[in-house]
């Protein structure tokens, strides 16, 4: 042995152990590093429960380790893709939903009711909130309107689809068509609104979050039903697990706070 050399005391037999020993850690390591980590869920919803699936998907996240990839669209739009297979784990639809039980893209005991939502009149903020307690004051509000705006229901906008069928059963659909303003979506809705461009507005109560605006209240359930939000598993879900136990947090007690904050009702 030269000037410098270490010798190392352990035999070769003890020096293999070690080594084996290390490489076991090393997995161990790697192995939980991979369980902390999580999987990836995707997830695909109407906008009307855009603002409580955005709140409570980091508190899913916190608890869970995997990570949610969510994706927003119009009610019909999110509907479609999911009747033509688009892969999401956890597909949100609303009523009515024979299609997309029959397209077999979703496993049908799966079915979990979410949240529901009313169509909502908005003011800009600080003007004179109308009387809406009636279908009659509702009618009235609307005739004395000088333009109101509300989403396309014909790009699937089911709050827009919703306020049609309001209008026609008030009997003022033709009263109204000069006087209003079909966007895109209920956050261009409310945008319209906070402008000035148009006097009252309206859209899912959830969806009326605009600094500008400030929400009257629900249309009466005599002239407007609530819609209803229900999540389904994809029935080709890449990691089951993860996409039920997404499914099962949107529908918890600790989740029914968060819709009601959204202006929404728990489904459960």
């Amino acid at each position: 042995m030269t000037d410098g050399e270490v010798k190392d005391s352990a035999g070769p037999r003890n020096r293999t152990m070690r080594h084996l020993a290390l490489s076991i850690v090393v997995a161990i390591g790697m192995c939980g590093a991979h369980v902390a980590r999580g999987d990836d869920v995707t997830l695909i919803a109407p906008g009307g429960v855009r603002a409580a699936i955005q709140k409570l998907v980091p508190e899913f996240e916190r608890k869970t380790g995997h990570r949610v990839i969510a994706t927003f669209g119009s009610g019909g739009g999110t509907r479609q893709r999911v009747v033509d297979g688009e892969p999401f784990d956890v597909p949100i639809v609303q009523p009515p939903f024979p299609a997309v039980l029959a397209s077999g893209n979703v496993v049908p005991s799966s079915e979990t009711p979410l949240a529901t939502v009313a169509v909502a009149v908005a003011v800009r903020k600080g003007d004179l909130k109308p009387d809406i307690s009636t279908p009659e004051a509702v009618k009235r509000m609307l005739l004395a309107a000088k333009a109101v705006a509300y989403p396309n229901g014909a790009f699937g906008a089911a709050a827009g689809v919703s306020f049609d069928e309001t209008l026609a059963k008030l009997g003022i659909a033709g009263q109204m068509e000069p006087k209003v303003r079909r966007v895109r979506g209920g956050a261009g809705a409310m945008a319209v609104l906070a402008k000035g461009e148009v006097d009252i507005g309206l859209t899912f109560l959830s969806e009326i979050t605009d600094p500008g605006v400030e929400a009257v209240g629900p249309l009466p359930r005599e002239i407007s039903t609530p819609t209803a939000f229900v999540g389904f598993l994809f029935a080709h879900a890449r990691s089951p697990e993860a996409a039920r136990a997404l499914l099962n947090f949107l529908s918890s007690p600790d989740a029914a706070a968060t819709y009601r904050a959204a202006g929404m009702q728990p489904g459960r």
